[in-house]
């Protein structure tokens, strides 16, 4: 059973070239081609591909929104992305929309191929490029995320905070920490204020989900 492809590109060579290589896959059949996103929506409610291969500068409607339109109309729809755009917002926000999929146009036929073999499979396909791009993003954001709690307390107060958190009481902390009860009293009434906690339990649960305690 072939699997049934839609293309989605304002320039002719560019679809005519596609549909002439997918035509030389035996199990590919290219079923419609689309000038823009907005016939790339229509043409998808008609003919109902497996997948549909979407450029991203189109007139009347891009792709990343005929991909949202596309996928907020059936989830189940497959849309890969091929252009040449390989800005880091523009391939996440095609992501967000929808897209199973992203290539850039310089990408071999073989993985154009096995792109669209992996989407209809049910698998996500990311080129070699486009996965650096997200593994840069997702690095980027956990850093950010990591680095929230880091900026609104200082070291020492972070050790305080997994201290409370670990159950210690203030003449523990001061103890382990070699210094005054009152230190330690301050420490946490300047950590209540920066977090806007106003308990033990809520200083808990706070480095619970910061990762400053195992409990």
């Amino acid at each position: 059973m072939s699997i049934r492809i839609l293309l989605a590109d304002d320039h002719k060579i560019m679809r005519e070239g596609l549909k002439a290589l997918l035509d030389d896959v035996p199990d590919i059949e290219v079923v419609g081609m689309a000038t823009n996103g907005r016939e790339a929506v229509q043409l998808a409610a008609e003919l109902r591909p497996d997948v549909v291969v979407m450029d991203l500068n189109m007139p009347e409607m891009d792709g990343i929104e005929a991909t949202r339109q596309l996928v907020a109309t059936d989830p189940s729809t497959k849309v890969l992305i091929l252009s040449m755009v390989v800005d880091r917002n523009c391939v996440i926000e095609c992501l967000k929309a929808g897209a199973k999929g992203y290539l850039v146009k310089d990408c071999a036929a073989e993985e154009l191929q096995g792109a669209i073999h992996a989407l209809a499979g049910g698998e996500s396909f990311l080129c070699t490029k486009i996965a650096q791009v997200v593994i840069s993003d997702y690095v980027q954001r956990t850093n950010e995320d990591t680095g929230v709690i880091e900026t609104v307390l200082s070291r020492r107060e972070q050790e305080i905070l997994s201290m409370i958190a670990d159950g210690r009481n203030t003449k523990e902390i001061a103890f382990a920490l070699e210094c005054s009860v009152k230190t330690v009293e301050v420490h946490r009434m300047n950590i209540m204020k920066k977090l806007e906690l106003h308990s033990v339990a809520e200083l808990t649960k706070y480095a619970l989900r910061e990762g400053l305690t195992s409990i």
